[in-house]
């Protein structure tokens, strides 16, 4: 249960950051204005608010998992809201980046 409830917070985190990042683009590089950059911080914000509910408690492997959360789930926010089409090596990068995920959050330590 602690890894599926770990998982869901990664996704969550992932969509506030990512989408926040996008909606601050949006309102600066696409000229949509004052409210999608208010959007995008206020998602900002809520993605440092559910990092913290990750089970683990270091602050420091946390961050870096999600690294590579934030990696894979950048290049599938582009395919999916801004049309882009990753190449084989986007695409084995990002699998690169799961694996190491993996390793570092949920790899068996001493108590």
């Amino acid at each position: 249960m602690t890894v599926a409830k770990s998982l869901v917070l990664f996704v969550v985190a992932a969509v506030a950051e990512i989408g926040g990042a996008w909606l601050v683009w949006q309102g600066v590089r696409e000229h949509r204005g004052l409210l999608w950059i208010g959007a995008g911080v206020v998602a900002l914000g809520l993605y440092g608010f559910v990092a913290t509910l990750q089970p683990d408690a270091n602050f420091g492997r946390i961050l870096a998992a999600y690294g590579g959360i934030f990696v894979a789930g950048s290049l599938a926010w582009g395919m999916v809201v801004d049309g882009f089409r990753p190449d084989r090596y986007d695409v084995v990068g990002a699998l690169v980046c799961l694996v190491g995920v993996a390793v570092i959050m949920y790899s068996p330590r001493p108590a």
